[in-house]
């Protein structure tokens, strides 16, 4: 059974590119939010078993979506794994993972060890 992933991004060529790559390797089915409020709603409705969340989005930001997500009964433990053009790669991969206890990948997202990272988030 395929692994259901919500993408939350407020680049949508990003969500698209993300989505395609995602649902190429067959294992999971992804669905998108261009917003922080939709993010929330849609996660509320489909309650994948991930969420991939940009940190920066006008409006609502991740940090705020996540919050909102984790004060929910029903979307709190939906692992989250955050992406950011804040830190680069060489900070997360130096800092690990998991940075004060969030899950974060730096953009650009090489789809491997996003798929690879989804894994972990996964089996944990």
């Amino acid at each position: 059974m395929k692994k259901k992933i919500l993408v939350v991004d407020d680049e949508k060529d990003f969500c698209h590119f993300v989505k395609k790559a995602l649902e190429a390797t067959e294992e999971f089915k992804v669905t998108t939010a261009n917003e922080g409020e939709d993010g929330i709603k849609k996660a509320k409705e489909l309650l994948p078993d991930l969420i991939i969340l940009d940190v920066m989005m006008p409006k609502m930001g991740g940090y705020e979506v996540a919050e909102a997500l984790k004060s929910s009964q029903e979307t709190r433990d939906i692992p989250i794994i955050f992406l950011t053009a804040v830190v680069t790669e060489r900070e997360v991969k130096d800092e690990g993972y998991l940075l004060e206890g969030k899950r974060f990948i730096a953009k650009p997202v090489k789809i491997r060890e996003l798929v690879d990272k989804i894994g972990a988030a996964l089996s944990k």
